[in-house]
């Protein structure tokens, strides 16, 4: 009798580490460049308040932005739907904060999200759910994913199940662990799913998405478990920049030890002011609100921070030389 209840308790654990397993996999998906050979897209995160905190502002200088630079894509960094993201696929804040809010030309390409911890709060099963893009095609959002763009690979990172306080001191707030619990289990998984689309990449660019901040100036500042678990495997892997949202600001940091930057954009609604830290090796702040862009080549990028009237506040150049395998 003990030896059967053994087995059961085994077999459970097994069923459950697989189910974890597989929605910790990495989807991958396709997104050629242009004809030239170039990639432009779009940066924002931190937005969905049905237009309110400047978000329909933010949105009108992207679309002006998105048709200056003929954007391929948009990428999401997180906290999409505020304050406790959806309350399901029918909720109408998903079409009052992005359908209804992003209506420029140049916007209507197809949007790459990851989830922030905001999103977590609601339905995060139906954030990431199919029957939304049956709703607005844009919208693609995944917790972990691969979108190889030919120059360059995006490795989608779902950073929340990674915070522990989340889980262990959410105060009053819930957050949605379906398709996630047991946390340890869903961490290594992602972490060795990660390395290993990192370390097959052969991209000109490899850069890492997720919402949560490795090294920020910001209200949040550094995420431990990101700096302890992560931030090896970005360096390890010659990651050139890993972008996130979260904290409601813009950013660039860069790395000492490594060519990793650290990029910022959540500045897509409500921004804070003050309560800033001065870390090393910061090279740019501005806490409000705007957008980031980035226009790729094979060898040569160049990212550019915009504040809320569209004006330019700061500029990243970076190139890089290829060397012929023959």
């Amino acid at each position: 009798m003990a030896s059967k209840s053994m087995a059961l308790v085994v077999l459970a654990a097994t069923l459950i580490l697989c189910f974890v397993s597989s929605f910790a996999e990495f989807q991958r998906l396709n997104h050629g460049a242009k004809a030239s050979g170039s990639l432009s897209f779009l940066v924002v995160g931190d937005w969905g308040r049905r237009g309110a905190y400047n978000q329909s502002q933010v949105a009108t200088q992207m679309g002006r932005v998105g048709e200056n630079l003929d954007i391929d894509f948009v990428i999401s960094t997180g906290d999409n739907f505020y304050d406790d993201g959806l309350t399901g696929v029918d909720d109408k804040a998903f079409e009052d904060s992005f359908s209804n809010i992003y209506t420029a030309n140049s916007l209507q390409k197809q949007w790459y999200a990851v989830l922030g911890n905001h999103d977590y709060r609601g339905d995060a099963v139906a954030q990431v759910s199919a029957a939304l893009r049956k709703i607005d095609s844009r919208w693609l959002c995944l917790r972990s994913f691969v979108v190889d763009a030919e120059i360059a690979e995006f490795f989608f990172v779902d950073t929340t199940p990674f915070v522990e306080k989340y889980w262990t001191h959410p105060k009053d707030d819930t957050y949605d662990w379906r398709e996630v619990a047991p946390r340890k289990n869903y961490i290594e998984t992602v972490l060795k799913n990660l390395e290993s689309e990192l370390r097959g990449s052969s991209a000109n660019w490899k850069i890492v998405v997720g919402h949560h901040t490795i090294k920020s100036a910001g209200h949040h500042g550094d995420t431990p478990e990101l700096v302890n678990l992560m931030l090896p495997l970005l360096k390890a892997h010659n990651v050139d920049f890993y972008i996130n949202g979260h904290d409601h600001c813009l950013e660039h940091i860069s790395d000492s030890d490594s060519p990793l930057q650290f990029v910022t954009s959540g500045g897509g609604s409500k921004a804070w002011r003050g309560d800033v830290k001065n870390p090393k090796d910061l090279k740019f702040f501005y806490d409000g609100q705007g957008f980031v862009s980035v226009q790729l080549t094979r060898t040569d990028v160049e990212i550019v921070f915009y504040d809320v009237f569209g004006q330019v506040l700061y500029k990243l150049n970076e190139s890089k030389q290829l060397y012929s395998t023959i």
